[in-house]
Order: C-alpha cells, then sequence, then structure tokens
C-alpha cells in the first residue's frame, strides 16, 4: 500500500514506538528517509539505523534512543512541509526550534541537512521537519 506522505508516515511510526518505549522501529526505505535517518543519527537523537531487505522491499531499522531515566531523548516531531502544502525558506528565515536545543531539517540543492548547516553554508530549501 502507497503512502501519500512517506515522510509524515516516517515521523509518525517514530512518535509512536517512543510513547510506547520501544527499542527501535521499522520504517519503508527511500532516499529521503535515509537521509532523514542519518541527520537525525548525526545529530544524536537516534543511537543507530541499519538498512535491511525485507520481504518484498527494503526498510530502514531505527534504534531508538532513551536518557537514564527511561525518557525519549526525541520529546517531539513535527512535518512542516506537506505535499498539499509546501514550505521552502531562503536563509534568514531558518527557523530555530526551541532556541536551538532542537533541530529543523531542510531540503537544499546539495542535499538534506540541519537548519543550522542550511545557515552556515548560505543556503534556502524545502523544510521538512522540526525534533526537539
Amino acid at each position: 500500500m502507497t503512502t501519500t506522505d512517506p515522510i509524515a508516515d516516517m515521523l509518525t511510526r517514530i512518535r509512536n514506538a517512543n510513547m510506547v518505549r520501544r527499542d527501535f522501529v521499522l520504517v519503508p526505505a527511500s532516499r529521503m528517509n535515509l537521509a532523514i535517518t542519518k541527520t537525525l543519527k548525526i545529530e544524536r537523537f537516534i543511537s543507530n539505523y541499519e538498512l535491511l531487505r525485507d520481504k518484498s522491499q527494503r526498510v530502514i531499522k531505527i534504534q531508538l534512543k532513551y536518557t537514564d531515566k527511561g525518557q525519549p531523548v526525541i520529546l517531539g516531531l513535527k512535518r512542516l512541509s506537506t505535499p498539499g502544502l509546501r514550505v521552502y525558506v531562503q536563509r534568514s528565515e531558518i527557523p530555530r526550534v526551541y532556541g536551538g536545543l532542537g533541530i529543523t531539517i531542510v531540503s537544499t540543492s546539495r542535499g538534506v541537512m540541519t537548519g543550522k548547516q542550511a545557515w552556515r553554508q548560505n543556503l534556502g530549501g524545502e523544510l521538512l521537519c522540526s525534533v526537539w
């Protein structure tokens, strides 16, 4: 079954797995999902990820990260740009999430990166999601 918004599907799967304290979550693999997962790994919101080949399709196994007290590291995920309403920003318009405690993930002409990296490289692009 196809989804109309695979990024929102991935974020919802991560959000749901965090709420029930799962160790890992499986999401369908795509280039965009893999790029977002890599960004989450670099920014230390997840502990690890692995690309697996399930029966007929590829999936990404994302190892979720929790604090010593068992609280999830990812407190919130929000999809900013949707298929029905794309949100594009210039360098000066890239939002900061919780005063810099969270990240904004942006799709630029040089690939998927955080809002801070896009700002440093003087790039704008499509706002994909914010994570805190």
